[in-house]
């Protein structure tokens, strides 16, 4: 059994930290279909290409990839990579749009999780992108950490 505190991930974006810096993140809700939400139970979705974007004034998820439920019926199935309204504070969405349009930052959907509650969350990241000097550096730091951590093993 799961704490209270504990959220349990459907999708995280794991290229996400590496080809952008990550400022700020914030939880936003899914507008969701009854089969997308079985499926995300199921584990089958995917945020890998996916990214927040503007549609009709609404912050939306677009090229996520939610499978379809298979033991649904054909009627009842959902558009597997339909675009997603945010559920989103007005406040929270003009400042985000504002930061979008004045700071050239992008929008980038980091993980989908059931929160304690069991409902559906996206966190986003308010986040800049990294040139490819800023990957290696990252990728250097990344691996003397790693050797340091070895030596401290060996060495005691």
């Amino acid at each position: 059994m799961s704490t209270p505190t504990e959220r349990k991930n459907v999708a995280v974006n794991r290229r996400a930290r590496h080809d952008y810096f990550i400022g700020e993140t914030l939880e936003a809700g899914l507008l969701l279909h009854g089969t997308e939400v079985k499926s995300l139970r199921l584990g089958k979705a995917s945020i890998a290409e996916a990214y927040v974007g503007l549609k009709g004034g609404d912050l939306c998820l677009i090229n996520a990839q939610i499978e379809e439920y298979r033991q649904a019926g054909r009627h009842l199935q959902h558009e597997p990579k339909r675009i997603r309204p945010l559920l989103i504070h007005k406040k929270e969405r003009d400042r985000l749009i504002g930061l979008v349009k004045r700071e050239g930052v992008s929008l980038i959907p980091l993980a989908v999780y059931f929160n304690p509650r069991g409902i559906a969350k996206l966190e986003i990241g308010i986040a800049k992108g990294k040139r490819m000097s800023d990957k290696r550096d990252a990728e250097k730091a990344r691996d003397w950490q790693r050797q340091k951590a070895r030596v401290m093993r060996e060495h005691g």
